[in-house]
């Protein structure tokens, strides 16, 4: 992407608009967007997009953890044999 410069100002209450011209060709400055900003030096202010750290899926988790208990081997049910293992050592 090519330098792209655009004089904007800033209204009461910090408000800035983005030019059209740039939110053109950045894909993620859209309405509603979450962005994070950061002051790195006393003249520049950075935005970037906000990375959100991935959603935990606890329900996913929960499925899998009572498949692994339900597994039944050679010994019986796995989660009693890894009780066993654990209580034994």
């Amino acid at each position: 992407m090519s330098k792209i410069e655009e004089i904007s100002v800033i209204r009461d209450r910090g408000q800035l608009t983005i030019p059209n011209v740039i939110r053109a060709t950045v894909n993620w400055l859209r309405p509603s967007a979450v962005v994070r900003i950061k002051a790195s030096k006393p003249d520049e202010i950075i935005i970037h997009p906000h990375q959100q750290e991935p959603k935990t899926e606890w329900e996913e988790i929960w499925d899998n953890i009572h498949l692994a208990r339900s597994f039944v081997g050679k010994r019986g049910r796995l989660s009693k044999f890894i009780e066993q293992e654990r209580q034994q050592h």
